[in-house]
């Protein structure tokens, strides 16, 4: 569960759903039933909940919330952003099956056990401004915790900007899978705690939309990393060489040598100046040192044509002479 959606393969995902049978109003349902049970986690038996209301699909999202966590026994009152009449589709399908108190979001009283964030969706791609922003403004100085839908009100999903108000969440529930904005600073930390629940998509949608980013976890580069045979030697995994800069820029250079070594090189050397020698002598223990004051000296190097990789680059320097060295390389 490693791709990431933007909110256009997200839709995407909900419509190749919904064409296969499950109704859309299926869809929000599980939605609101994953986020009332993370609301229940976040608020004591009975608490007071204002839920605040888009009128779009978060916001049905939202009236799903609110009448699950009233039928729990908790004190829920919906604050809707916009006019009823702006609800459509399953959005309004949720608000009608809403038999609590309803009334218009304001910039004030958002004092209380948890602020449930459902006004704007993944999809926001511009700053908030106007009443919107005042209210999401109100929301974080109200010192609430706060619980968001799929995504903080305000936060771009797909750059994880915040070039507006955004709501400041304690958690996020998010749906099927991850977004961008959930990863990426500022918007990983205003997301607060990331909790994920499936609510009926399947899996097999992927390869129609066929998703393009992906989140850097081990299972999408660990193929790629051979695993060692017991009957493996370092002569077989390959030889990495490093070219490291003078006496006293030895450090970047040196943890390149070492992440070549945990990446699974069987042999590691590292090209100095024979100033840097002794400094990284006293630091490396499994690479192998050559001193290389010039770009002939990497020459002379690379005569051994075992060397199947170089890292040219870090803390070799921006003169002359390092030029010269990557071009030799």
């Amino acid at each position: 569960m490693h791709e990431l959606l933007d909110a256009r393969q997200m839709s995407e995902a909900d419509r190749l759903t919904i064409e296969g049978g499950l109704p859309g109003i299926d869809l929000m349902e599980a939605a609101g039933k994953a986020v009332a049970r993370q609301a229940m986690v976040m608020t004591p038996a009975g608490g007071t909940v204002l839920v605040a209301c888009g009128t779009g699909n978060n916001g049905g999202d939202g009236f799903v919330v609110a009448r699950h966590l009233a039928a729990a026994g908790y004190r829920v009152t919906v604050r809707l952003l916009g006019d009823v009449g702006r609800i459509k589709g399953d959005a309004l399908i949720a608000f009608q099956a809403w038999q609590g108190t309803t009334e218009a979001a304001t910039n004030s009283g958002w004092k209380c056990d948890l602020v449930v964030d459902a006004l704007f969706g993944a999809g926001l791609d511009r700053p908030l401004e106007g009443e919107a922003g005042r209210i999401v403004d109100a929301i974080n100085r109200s010192g609430s915790p706060v619980l968001a839908v799929d995504l903080p009100s305000g936060l771009n999903g797909m750059t994880g900007a915040a070039d507006g108000p955004v709501v400041e969440a304690d958690a996020t529930v998010t749906f099927f899978r991850k977004k961008p904005a959930h990863l990426l600073l500022p918007g990983r930390l205003l997301c607060g705690k990331l909790v994920f629940a499936q609510i009926g998509i399947d899996a097999s949608v992927l390869a129609e939309i066929k998703p393009s980013v992906f989140e850097n976890l081990p299972q999408l580069w660990r193929k790629d990393f051979p695993t060692p045979n017991s009957d493996g030697h370092k002569y077989a995994r390959g030889h990495a060489l490093v070219l490291s800069g003078g006496m006293t820029s030895t450090g970047a250079a040196r943890l390149a040598a070492g992440a070549a070594l945990r990446a699974g090189a069987g042999l590691v050397t590292l090209a100095s100046p024979g100033n840097a020698l002794a400094v990284n002598a006293a630091h490396l223990t499994s690479a192998m040192l050559k001193r290389a004051d010039d770009a002939g000296s990497i020459a002379e190097i690379l005569a051994d044509k075992r060397f199947n990789a170089i890292v040219a680059g870090p803390a070799l320097g921006t003169d002359a002479t390092a030029r010269e060295k990557v071009e030799a390389v």
